[in-house]
């Protein structure tokens, strides 16, 4: 699964962490994040193409010879994987 910019800027906004470093919080303040931080995963999860749509287009497009992936391309998503499996 591809981490996209927008993701990776969410983790970097909560320093990787689901509650505030070093803070004292409620417990329904954490369940209050933890309900926004699950409706969030839902609905990016929900606006993604399914797996199976993504491997067909894929596989089309290699059978056409029109499939391109630039060395910057591979980078990014090594990078970004790397990333979130930090955070993970």
């Amino acid at each position: 699964m591809k981490i996209s910019t927008e993701q990776l800027e969410k983790i970097k906004a909560l320093g990787g962490q689901v509650t505030p470093p070093g803070s004292v919080v409620d417990t329904a303040v954490i369940k209050l994040m933890d309900r926004e931080l699950i409706s969030n995963v839902v609905s990016d999860v929900k606006s993604m193409p399914d797996r199976e749509e993504m491997i067909a287009e894929i596989k089309a497009r290699l059978d056409a010879g029109t499939y391109q992936v630039t060395a910057d391309e591979v980078v990014d998503a090594m990078v970004r994987r790397a990333k979130a499996d930090q955070v993970s």
